[in-house]
């Protein structure tokens, strides 16, 4: 590939391709220059070095798995919208090993640009909670759970610490059942608890 056709684009989409292939800790520069048929220093006119790459590929996932998840609750609301998302993250990451590892160092690379592409993920998921009629506090301890349960399951899958002979798929669809269980039984206690806060007069 001549030097003219490089450009930062290029570059990431690459550096995908190699993260997801070998993962991110043998991942080097040199190794990233030579796969895309260039001198290593010509990678600095797009990136400042090793940790400027991770943030972007960082980004990159984030802006992925929310183009996915997006994508995959048109046309769906309440509990199925949850589902279709959780589904949707599943098919990125399984996709995507490397990136997602990579994804998971948001708080090393803090930036507007980051806190933007995450936050964009994290307003989708509150508006699915908060249309089943869920308040707000509980509607953000939803976005935690629901953060918790997804990035932790694959950080567990990509480490390969599922050793029994199960479906991986068929653990998560149970997982995502349990969780839709359980916001079913007790948003009538959150809404109740909610009402008893405002007649107190206590702030939301």
């Amino acid at each position: 590939m001549a030097k003219a056709n490089i450009d930062k684009e290029t570059i990431i989409n690459k550096a995908v391709e190699l993260v997801n292939s070998v993962g991110i800790d043998k991942v080097t520069l040199k190794m990233l220059a030579e796969n895309l048929g260039i001198k290593s220093p010509s990678l600095y006119n797009h990136i400042e070095g090793i940790d400027d790459l991770k943030k972007q590929l960082m980004i990159y996932g984030w802006k992925q798995a929310e183009q996915r998840i997006t994508l995959a609750v048109i046309g769906v609301s309440g509990y199925d919208a949850i589902r279709a998302m959780c589904y949707a993250f599943y098919d990125y990451v399984i996709e995507n090993p490397g990136v997602f590892n990579v994804m998971l160092w948001y708080n090393k690379f803090q930036s507007e640009e980051m806190e933007m592409a995450t936050a964009q993920l994290l307003t989708i998921i509150f508006k699915i909670t908060s249309s089943l009629n869920i308040p707000d506090d509980y509607c953000f301890h939803l976005i935690r759970t629901f953060r918790g349960f997804l990035e932790g399951y694959f950080l567990l899958v990509n480490n390969g610490s599922f050793g029994h002979p199960l479906p991986i798929f068929e653990s998560f669809e149970i997982s995502i059942e349990v969780l839709i269980a359980g916001i079913q039984s007790l948003k009538q206690e959150w809404n109740k608890a909610d009402n008893m806060k405002t007649a107190k007069g206590v702030p939301q």
